[in-house]
């Protein structure tokens, strides 16, 4: 399983910019797909989820100004952030929780996308 995450940049403070992560290889689900971000010098915390019934959670920091999103297939997940402030510069990283074999499920990780805002 290989999650492509596309879509960070650079922005000004008050700008936008959309992220989308898409899975493919071989299994059999998708279930929650997420966001989770790394700033310098601290651990990785979580943005935004979504399960595959569409349920979605996000972070305090990030709640009214991102929105989390799944296409028909479930199998990309997108980020909108508006709004964008300075404290929002991370690695984003998407992950998703996959149905790979009989009971079996596991998760896997992309390889991150910096986003950097500019103030």
């Amino acid at each position: 399983v290989q999650l492509q995450a596309s879509g960070g940049g650079l922005v000004q403070a008050g700008g936008s910019l959309r992220l989308s992560c898409t899975a493919s290889g071989r299994f059999f689900r998708v279930n929650a797909m997420g966001w989770y971000r790394q700033a310098p010098g601290k651990q990785r915390e979580l943005v935004a989820t979504s399960t595959s019934d569409g349920r979605t959670n996000y972070a305090d920091s990030v709640k009214d100004r991102f929105s989390i999103s799944r296409d028909n297939a479930k199998t990309t997940v997108s980020l909108q952030m508006n709004r964008l402030k300075p404290e929002d510069t991370a690695v984003y990283y998407c992950n998703g929780d996959f149905t790979t074999g009989w009971n079996r499920n596991n998760v896997y990780w992309g390889q991150g996308t910096q986003v950097t805002v500019s103030s």
